[in-house]
């Protein structure tokens, strides 16, 4: 080797090789690559490659059932071939739908909407009064309770046919049913509004905006209502007195109080057996067939019984009614024992005592029956103390 040469390759930078990979790289690629373009091309490869290498190291660290719900591409494209020979297999027949099968890994994967097959239809507040039969076994309580209501609105619904009396009804009515506990009133000639809602314990607007009365509430005078005579008016809440048909309290001193009661009434003052104050049951029976104690419908007990069976006194004392009651109660017999107290045996079958006449606690009066407003044979049996009918249970023994 000549002396030139050794020279020249001494002048070669001894640090040639530290030049970087990239760089060395970057010399040796062609001259299209290392423009514009190339740096383009370079950079569309990279982002290609970082793509299958997210792809990849999820298929390696996510479980398998997941890997397969969250794939994010879909490389399941038929090729222009594969659409060409599935278009010419079916020569000119349209193709069957394939058939679901769910996925059962996927399905236990998380929270599915599960169809509802049946359908819960809020029901309405009923509005309108209903007409309703009265059926053989009916009684004004078991109306009441099917319907929701208080037994006071049967009858204050019903004035007509039951006359507050739950003895008159019979299989066969048509009974008013009000969709809400109240009065059903009948509009007359000259009547207030605000009168009849105060008789009734309401506020006339409770009348006019109650959806069954159907009035227009913004065309209507409240100081001279529209109504037309005889309509039947709804008052939510209405109360009023019942009308009591029993007799009124009769006693020894005063016997013709019953004048107007019926038939059955006495007319002079009597003396004879003071009571005791302890009563008996008036009956061997002692279980109900009818109506329990109701102190506003009903103020006695239905004592069950046959047809002759004996009815006896529950205490000493003296008739002051004896025969029929035009007011429901048939037969009747009213006993007054002298201390403030009186008794009253209605719906007899027959009667074995007179006006006036004293008995002892026990003895025979009658026989049960059902005469009168019955439904069957019972005693109706009624406790007057000082003029107010208390319930026979608290004193009977």
């Amino acid at each position: 080797m000549d002396q030139n040469q050794i020279e020249t390759k001494s002048e070669t930078p001894r640090n040639a090789d530290s030049r970087g990979f990239f760089t060395r790289m970057w010399e040796n690629l062609p001259e299209t690559l290392r423009g514009e373009q190339g740096r383009r091309a370079i950079t569309i490869l990279g982002v290609i490659l970082l793509v299958l290498v997210v792809i990849l190291a999820r298929d390696v660290f996510l479980p398998e059932s997941q890997g397969n719900q969250g794939t994010l591409f879909s490389f399941n494209q038929q090729t222009d071939e594969d659409e060409d020979e599935n278009s010419t297999s079916t020569s000119g027949e349209m193709l069957a739908m394939p058939s679901f099968n769910e996925d059962q890994s996927s399905s236990q994967g998380g929270i599915h909407r599960a169809a509802v097959i049946h359908t819960t239809i809020p029901t309405r507040s009923r509005v309108e009064v209903l007409t309703y039969t009265v059926q053989q076994g009916d009684s004004l309580f078991g109306i009441a309770d099917n319907f929701g209501l208080k037994p006071e609105t049967i009858l204050w619904g019903n004035f007509d046919t039951l006359r507050d009396n739950p003895h008159t009804l019979q299989p066969g009515q048509q009974l008013n049913i009000l969709p809400v506990n109240g009065t059903y009133h009948q509009w007359r000639e000259g009547e207030s509004l605000y009168r009849v809602a105060d008789y009734y314990g309401v506020d006339p607007l409770d009348i006019i905006q109650y959806p069954g009365n159907n009035i227009d509430i913004y065309d209507f005078d409240l100081d001279d209502p529209s109504f037309k005579i005889g309509q039947m008016l709804i008052v939510p809440d209405g109360e009023r007195e019942l009308v009591d048909y029993g007799p009124p309290a009769i006693t020894r001193n005063n016997p013709a109080v019953a004048a107007t009661y019926g038939p059955g009434h006495c007319g002079t003052i009597y003396t004879g057996a003071v009571g005791v104050g302890v009563f008996v049951w008036p009956t061997a029976e002692r279980w109900l067939s009818g109506y329990d104690y109701n102190p506003n419908i009903h103020p006695a007990i239905d004592i069950a019984g046959s047809i002759g069976n004996g009815v006896w006194a529950s205490d000493n004392g003296v008739a002051v009614y004896s025969g029929w009651s035009n007011y429901g109660y048939g037969n009747l017999v009213v006993i007054d024992h002298g201390n403030g107290w009186q008794t009253l045996y209605a719906h007899l079958n027959t009667i074995s005592v007179g006006c006036g006449q004293s008995v002892n606690q026990g003895e025979l009066i009658g026989g049960l029956g059902t005469t009168g407003n019955s439904s069957g044979p019972h005693l109706h049996f009624e406790m007057i103390y000082n003029g107010v009918k208390v319930n026979p249970w608290d004193f009977l023994q």
